[in-house]
């Protein structure tokens, strides 16, 4: 085998995971493709120490730290194929470059399905929010709202409605039952029925909700809860068991990051329903502690 331990992913589960068998001194190898889900964030916040900084700024010293020792290499590509190979796995690249490990940790990631609502991609991270605890403090106390998806949305518009006045924006495709009135009314969250047509900048740091029929709502920012699905197939090639959440799945983990897969570790948002940086490094370190262990004890 090339390598005791490879990451696939080099964010901030994969990095944290890396971090661990590397101050073991075993051969370690990240391959990152370089497409973090952040990366579309102007600044991180809610990270113990880091809070305010640029996603990017934190990764480049992690990296920094992490290539300090010896037996860590990265390599930047895409990780396509991964395979059971003797007593470990083979992973091959889209530039054709083939990897054996011992043990392999999965943290590349989930990617968003956004709302199909004409504006709204070209403000995510920034005016298209998804987590209140990562961006709610810095536009909090004007009107804010919240983007219809399915299910979770009452669960967000009751949870956001702490960080501001709130809309619920039904998009034409939601309308509350009578207990769901009810709590609109105790948290004092309008509803909006009619389907969004777009959404534009106001240039004073807001947006413009365009309704059909012709009203505009004004926010400081929208947030919405769009569905996941896994930024890389190694997990469904390997077999490992998924859980299934509200927003799209979750490859299954044990208390130590362990998968279905004997030898294979998960951690990150592909390995949990609910996503955050601190929960992607804390994850990230128990897989890499725990692949470490299972070389020693395995």
């Amino acid at each position: 085998m090339q390598y005791d331990v490879i990451v696939v992913g080099g964010s901030f589960a994969g990095l944290s995971a890396a971090m661990q068998p590397a101050r073991a001194r075993r051969k370690l190898l990240v391959i990152d493709a370089g497409e973090p889900r952040n990366r579309f964030a102007e600044h991180s916040h809610g990270f113990l120490g880091q809070d305010g900084r640029t996603p990017s700024a934190i990764l480049d010293e992690a990296r920094r730290q992490l290539l300090a020792y010896p037996t860590a290499r990265m390599v930047t590509g895409r990780a396509e194929r991964a395979t059971v190979a003797g007593n470990g796995f083979e992973v091959r690249t889209d530039g054709g470059e083939i990897f054996e490990a011992k043990r392999l940790v999965l943290a590349s990631g989930v990617r968003d399905i956004l709302p199909n609502v004409p504006g709204l991609a070209g403000f995510w991270g920034r005016k298209a929010l998804h987590c209140p605890y990562c961006h709610g403090y810095e536009v909090a106390g004007g009107p804010l709202g919240v983007l219809v998806t399915g299910p979770m949305s009452m669960h967000q518009a009751e949870l956001i409605s702490d960080w501001g006045d709130l809309t619920l924006f039904g998009d034409g495709v939601f309308e509350p039952d009578a207990d769901q009135v009810r709590i609109l009314e105790k948290r004092r969250i309008r509803f909006e029925p009619a389907p969004v047509i777009e959404m534009q900048d106001d240039y004073s740091g807001g947006l413009i909700v365009r309704l059909d029929g012709g009203r505009n709502v004004g926010v400081r920012a929208v947030f919405t809860a769009p569905r996941n699905e896994m930024a890389s197939p190694l997990a469904d090639q390997l077999g490992c068991a998924f859980s299934e959440g509200p927003l799209g799945r979750a490859i299954a983990v044990d208390d130590k990051q362990q998968t279905s897969v004997p030898g294979v570790f998960a951690a990150g948002d592909a390995a949990r329903l609910m996503h955050n940086i601190a929960f992607a490094v804390s994850g990230g370190a128990m897989a890499g502690v725990a692949a470490h262990q299972s070389l020693v004890f395995g």
